[in-house]
């Protein structure tokens, strides 16, 4: 098997409309398609849905599903929201900065920038309560191949432990001391 890329990522959402306008006004995505039917395609049961694509830029889709019959929407209560979210990369630090400025001047509360030490952050929420991150790259190729190569040991540990890993640790150090 070879993966060319991910297609699309899919999500459930609240509202398409609302979701639509939300990531074509706020993320400046294209509203690319809709899909809707009575029944799901690949199991034939009956569970009306709209299906809405968004362009993400360089071939990503991001795509949303609204399923009215279905239980309202939650968040696993046993998961961190800071856990699941969905990270979109922006050009660089100014682009970051600019995107942090423009979301709050349209009313969206901003958490950030936080610096990863690889990569720099800004943290909001969609109004489906998906934690969204716009991200830029800091780190220079020789910290990406140091941290490539300290990978697997750091994962054998973790899977051995289930205990904090420390190989990496340098990456923070700064910021919490």
């Amino acid at each position: 098997m070879e993966i060319q890329q991910i297609h699309h990522v899919a999500y459930r959402c609240k509202d398409a409309r609302e979701t639509v306008e939300f990531y074509t006004r706020v993320m400046n995505m294209p509203f690319m398609l809709a899909i809707s039917e009575d029944r799901v395609p690949s199991t034939k049961e009956p569970d009306p849905y709209m299906h809405v694509f968004l362009d993400a830029g360089n071939g990503n889709i991001l795509a949303f599903f609204e399923i009215p019959n279905s239980p309202p929407m939650g968040r696993d209560p046993n998961t961190p929201e800071w856990v699941q979210h969905i990270a979109f990369q922006v050009k660089d630090e100014a682009a970051l900065l600019a995107a942090k400025t423009e979301l709050e001047e349209k009313g969206i509360e901003v958490v950030g920038p936080t610096n990863h030490g690889i990569i720099k952050s800004i943290y909001f929420f969609d109004p489906n309560g998906h934690r969204l991150e716009l991200t830029t790259i800091t780190a220079t190729p020789e910290t990406m191949r140091e941290l490539n190569e300290i990978a697997p040991q750091m994962l054998e540990q973790w899977a051995r432990t289930r205990r904090t890993v420390d190989h990496a640790a340098w990456l923070h150090r700064e910021e919490f001391s």
